[in-house]
Order: structure tokens, then C-alpha cells, then sequence
């Protein structure tokens, strides 16, 4: 279901690049399905999720594109693969929720940040609907003068 944000200490990695380009309109929390080596890299911080995606096939979901460095020391009788395809864990109903948003109404289901939680590692995923070029530069527009305005009152405090 929809959660709040994750808590930037237990942060893995984060796709910054999805705030820019989608409207996250709902979050769902996902367990994924990982190797030993997997979950080596991924308490080493050596994750990437800018160009990842995730799919439905088959009534499940999975992970594409995510990018998890091997580390030399993790295995040397597995051969990894640093951007298979990974086997997310949800509930039927929530992906019966989402192959109704995602096929029906056109949304796309982007990763937004893996994390830990009760030593179990997470992924965000966001249900988003693409931008069009001039949302996004409203987007920078409203980003810029937030910071001008922080400035500008920073300032005049400063000078009391």
C-alpha cells in the first residue's frame, strides 16, 4: 500500500533522475529476491538504479536494469551478473493493483530507492506518470525561487 518516505540512513540507492521526470502518484514497498553476493554488494552501497525499470509479466513483478557492482571478495564459485533481472516480492492484490493501473490507465511503475528495513533490503517503487517538457521546467522554475526565497530570508535574518 502507500507508505512514507524511507529514512535516509538506511538508504541504499536512489533514483533521483524519476522525481525530474515522473509524477510519483503512489508508493509501494517491495522485497526482492537476491543472491548472496547480491546482498554483499548492496551493504557495500555499490548500487544503481538510474536506469531501471520494472515489468509485470505472468501476475509477478520484476526488476530490470538495476545495476549491483560484484564485489572481488563476494564469491568464486558463482558467476554474477551485475544487472540480471530480479523476481520482486508483493502481494497478489497489490500487483493485481498495479498491472490495473499500469495496463489500464498508462501508468509506469519506476524504482525509486532501495533501502533496509529490519534487516530485509526494500525497494520503493513508485506508480508514475511521465512529464511533459514544460512540467518539467515549471518544476525547475518552482525548485529555483523555493531557494531564492530561503536565501533571501536567510539574509534579512542575517542582518538583524
Amino acid at each position: 500500500m502507500a507508505r512514507k518516505s524511507t529514512p535516509s540512513d538506511n538508504q541504499i540507492a536512489r533514483n533521483k533522475v524519476a522525481y525530474h521526470d515522473y509524477f510519483i502518484e503512489e508508493h509501494y514497498e517491495a522485497g526482492l529476491a537476491l543472491q548472496g553476493w547480491e546482498v554483499k554488494s548492496l551493504r557495500a552501497g555499490r548500487a544503481h538504479l538510474k536506469e531501471s525499470y520494472v515489468l509485470l509479466r505472468d501476475g509477478e513483478a520484476f526488476l530490470f536494469g538495476c545495476h549491483m557492482s560484484p564485489l572481488i571478495s563476494a564469491s568464486t564459485h558463482v558467476e554474477a551478473d551485475p544487472t540480471r533481472t530480479r523476481k520482486l516480492l508483493l502481494h497478489k492484490a497489490e500487483i493485481n493493483r498495479l498491472i490495473g493501473a499500469a495496463e489500464r490507465k498508462g501508468y509506469a511503475l519506476i524504482p525509486l530507492a532501495l533501502y533496509w528495513k529490519r534487516n530485509r533490503i526494500k525497494l520503493d517503487i513508485g506508480l508514475a506518470r511521465g512529464k511533459k517538457e514544460y512540467d518539467k521546467r515549471a518544476t525547475d522554475k518552482d525548485r529555483d525561487w523555493a531557494r531564492d526565497k530561503q536565501r533571501v530570508m536567510r539574509d534579512r535574518h542575517g542582518a538583524e
